[in-house]
């Protein structure tokens, strides 16, 4: 019972490697190259895909500069006429 069951397990797997084709050859000869056409995204030439997927048009070029660092302006506080500041508030 072994062996017959062993026999058709074998068997059946040569007759599947016939069958199998999991990675079929390419073609040696091209295909008619004046049929594809390039395109950028397939937007085409001078275009190219925006954030939501739409086709926009090239403009020049594009810089990037970093922010300039501001610093803020310095608080100043100031006491009424007659008094100064010391020990954090106003004395006279």
């Amino acid at each position: 019972m072994k062996t017959i069951f062993a026999a058709a397990l074998v068997a059946g797997t040569m007759m599947g490697f016939g069958i199998a084709n999991a990675a079929p050859m390419a073609p040696t000869a091209p295909a008619s190259q004046g049929d594809i056409i390039q395109v950028a995204g397939g937007c085409g030439l001078g275009m190219h895909r925006g954030p939501y997927g739409g086709c926009r048009v090239n403009r020049g070029r594009v810089v990037v500069v970093p922010p300039r660092y501001v610093a803020p302006r310095p608080y100043v506080r100031r006491c009424p006429p007659g008094m100064f500041w010391r020990h954090g508030r106003c004395w006279r």
